[in-house]
Order: C-alpha cells, then sequence, then structure tokens
C-alpha cells in the first residue's frame, strides 16, 4: 500500500462481524525495524472518547449517576458559571468549558512536550477558569475538556481510576485483551508501537506521548481488538446486556434551542455518497487513527497509523468506494470554488515609544503564569519559556501572535493596565499587569 510515497498503518476492514482484511503496513519500531502487524498496539487518540463515554453510560445504567446532573456534584472544585454544566454537556461538547490543550499550550506546555502536565495539574488549571466560552447548551464546540473531566467523574463515582472501572466494565468483558487505557507512561506494554512525526529536513522523529491524562485520549488497542468493540454495536454484551445501553451511546446532543447535533455520546454520525455513517477519528501526537462504520451494511473501516502525517479518514474512504462501490450514490460533481479568506485586522506600524507602553509583565490568575513581553528589534515580543515571538501590531491596540490575538486594556489615564486573549476555543484570558516583578 503506497499513500502519498508513505506508509506507516495497519489497515482492518470488517463485514458482518468478522475480518475480512487485517494487514499491517510500514514499521512499527524504526530503532530495530520491527514491522507492523495487526496484533500492533496503537494509540487511538480521541477514538477513545467512545468508551469514556460508555462507562459513563453504564454508571447511569447502575443509577449512580445522572446526564442530568450538574458537574460539581462530583467535581466541587469546578468554578460555578451561573448556570449548571451537566454531564450531558460534556459528552456532546455542549459545556462551553475552555479547551485545555490550548490552556496549556499557552503556558509553553504543548501536549508532547518535554514539560508534561498530570491531571492534578490539569484540574487545578480548569478550576481556575473564570469564565467559559458561551452559555451551556448554545452551541456545539468540540472541546477534550469535556471528556478529560468526564474520566475524573468516573474515578470519584466508582470509586477506582477510570482505567480500572473500563477494564473490568468493558475491555474485559468484551475480551480486547490488548486494549487499556494508558495512563502510567511508565507501563510496558506488549508489541506497543512507536509514533513517529517527519521531520522538516526529512526523515522521522520519535513523537511519543508520555502521560497520565486520559479520558480525552488514552486508549491503545489493536485491528484484532477493535473488531470486538465494533461488534458490540449490534449485539451489547456490556452493562445489563441490553441494546437500550447502545440506545443511549448513539443519542444525538441537542443545543438550547432544540436543534440537533451529528455528535452522540463520543460518536459522530453522518453519511458518504447517501449510505449512513457513524464513527470518529483519533490523533495524539505521533499517531492517528481513523473508525468508520456504515451499519446498515454492518461493514467497517479501521486505520491505525503511528505517523502525525499519515490521513486515515481519506484512505478509510477510498477503502470503502472498492468494497461498497454497487451500494454508492456517484460522487458529487467537484466545482472549484476559492474559499473565503478569514478576515485579518489591519496591521500597522507603531514607533518604538508607543512599543514600549506594552512592555511590562503581566500576570494571569487563570493560567497562574507570568507573560513578559520586552520590545527587541523594533518589535514587541513574547518570551515564553525561552522561546521569543514577535507580536504583530495591529489598530487599537491589538496585536496578533499567530492564530491568536491580545487586545490591551487601559486604565483611565490612558495607561495599559493589562489584556485578553482569544485562542479561538479559550476566549477572554485575562491578564492584569504586574509592577516591581524581578525580569526574567
Amino acid at each position: 500500500m503506497g499513500y502519498g510515497g508513505f506508509s506507516r498503518a495497519v489497515v482492518g476492514i470488517f463485514k458482518a462481524g468478522r475480518i475480512i482484511y487485517a494487514r499491517g503496513y510500514g514499521v512499527a519500531n524504526l530503532d530495530y525495524g520491527i514491522p507492523l502487524v495487526p496484533q500492533s498496539v496503537l494509540r487511538i487518540g480521541s477514538i477513545s472518547k467512545q468508551f469514556v463515554a460508555m462507562c459513563i453510560a453504564i454508571l447511569a445504567e447502575q443509577e449512580k449517576l445522572s446526564f442530568d446532573d450538574d458537574i460539581r456534584t462530583y467535581l466541587p472544585e469546578m468554578p460555578d458559571f451561573g448556570e449548571p454544566i451537566t454531564i450531558r454537556h460534556l459528552l456532546h461538547h455542549t459545556s462551553g468549558i475552555r479547551e485545555y490543550l490550548t490552556l496549556v499550550e499557552l503556558i509553553g506546555k504543548p501536549e508532547g512536550s518535554g514539560f508534561g502536565y498530570t491531571t492534578r495539574e490539569l484540574l487545578d488549571l480548569l478550576a481556575r477558569q473564570q469564565e467559559i466560552n458561551f452559555r451551556p447548551g448554545d452551541m456545539f464546540s468540540y472541546t477534550n475538556s469535556g471528556y478529560f473531566l468526564l474520566a475524573e467523574i468516573i474515578t470519584r463515582v466508582s470509586g477506582m481510576p477510570a482505567s480500572a472501572f473500563a477494564h473490568e466494565n468493558v475491555f474485559d468483558p468484551l475480551g480486547m485483551k490488548n486494549t487499556r487505557f494508558y495512563d502510567d507512561p511508565d507501563a510496558i506494554i506488549p508489541n506497543l508501537s512507536m509514533g513517529y512525526s517527519p521531520k522538516r529536513d526529512g526523515g522521522y522523529r520519535l513523537d511519543i506521548l508520555r502521560s497520565e491524562v486520559i479520558g480525552d485520549l488514552g486508549v491503545v488497542t489493536t485491528i484484532e481488538d477493535f473488531l470486538r468493540w465494533d461488534n458490540n454495536f449490534y449485539d451489547n454484551r456490556l452493562g445489563r446486556g441490553t441494546q437500550d445501553l447502545i440506545e443511549t451511546m448513539f443519542m444525538r446532543g441537542r443545543t438550547n434551542d432544540g436543534d440537533e447535533l451529528s455528535y452522540a455520546l463520543g460518536l459522530e454520525f453522518g453519511s458518504y455518497r447517501g449510505l449512513r455513517t457513524m464513527g470518529h477519528g483519533g490523533s495524539a501526537v505521533g499517531y492517528v487513527a481513523e473508525f468508520l462504520q456504515f451499519p446498515d451494511q454492518r461493514f467497517s473501516v479501521v486505520i491505525l497509523s503511528n505517523s502525525s502525517s499519515f490521513r486515515p479518514g481519506r484512505l478509510a474512504r477510498e477503502i470503502t468506494d472498492l468494497y461498497l462501490a454497487d451500494q454508492l450514490e456517484e460522487p458529487p460533481i467537484s466545482r472549484d470554488q476559492a474559499r473565503p479568506r478569514a478576515t485579518r485586522p489591519e496591521v500597522v506600524a507603531l514607533p518604538i515609544d508607543e512599543l514600549e507602553a506594552f512592555a511590562g509583565d503581566f500576570y494571569s490568575d487563570e493560567l497562574d503564569y507570568f507573560y513578559s513581553f520586552q520590545v527587541r528589534e523594533g518589535s514587541l515580543q513574547l518570551e515564553l519559556r525561552g522561546n521569543r515571538t514577535d507580536l504583530v501590531p495591529y489598530v487599537s491596540d491589538r496585536f496578533g501572535w499567530g492564530r491568536r490575538e491580545l487586545t490591551f486594556l487601559r486604565d483611565d489615564n490612558g495607561a495599559v493596565s493589562g489584556f485578553t486573549l482569544d485562542a479561538g476555543n479559550v476566549r477572554n484570558l485575562k491578564f492584569r499587569r504586574v509592577e516591581g516583578r524581578v525580569p526574567r
């Protein structure tokens, strides 16, 4: 299998409850030349969310929690944002809670970096947030924070780590012997494939996520094990063993206005060339994955890759085109249209004396972190854990920082007193000027 001049993945094709094709392409470990095989264990990123959702559904079936419970019942350290955020909001990505991956990136600890963060640090970080992005239930906004918090709720309600609850109530009953939540960075995982990312100058670098954090991600599995999970949607063996549990998993979310979402419990519903689909994609630093199910045809494609540059979703559709060719509608005629470009604020040139007004130290209570700005070489620069970035000046005291935007605030005397930061799924993050701090 060649794909864009590169192949490193395990492909599984399921039909009517059995594997009709399973093969590994490429290498599981570049150091030792170990090949990828159907028994190789790989991370599946956000596909993990459906296993967390199943654990929540089982706890609801056991009447140990309700989807409409306020999350503060189980997570009292979370702030009161004025309206209850429910478990249902977390499941359907309608909570408005800020994205933790963005928050840790804003303190210079992006996912997969050498700095790392613990479950406790993330809980504290989310508990310090003073605002959410929107009123709970008003809209869908995919965020990993919700499923991270769901894993913590599982731990607190069940009295055991979420990973152990999943093993006891999901993986073990289904016979998924090579599947687990990878919440111990020092654990030895037999047949684990290393993750890789391409280097700019060619070749690949090891790109391994060593983290105890689970919920939004964390599951490692094999193609052969995933068949057992796929089959369970048609003939449930979990919880009380009825299809009611599966119907719960298929329960799609709704906004406050009543609009139905395509997202259910860690599962996304859609269509492809006239056929109904269900599934999810995933990524975790050096790994990407795709689960694409056609329930009416009882046909699924699962692709697990240990290369971050791989594109499993496209390949899953190409495989579908071959196997279900006689059932698919004709693809729509492609009409090349220029995509509308996002409107960018006007870039301005500011003299040094005006830039100096923004220099100094600023502190965010929500991040518990300082930002330091200095004017160097005619630019306002932000230094974050040793990395310097030039900010782009816009009109009205605004600056661009990549896809992020800072809006500086002034007091009654016109002096810069702080700023707010917008970074996509983190909005209106506040910083205040701090005087007298020793420069770093």
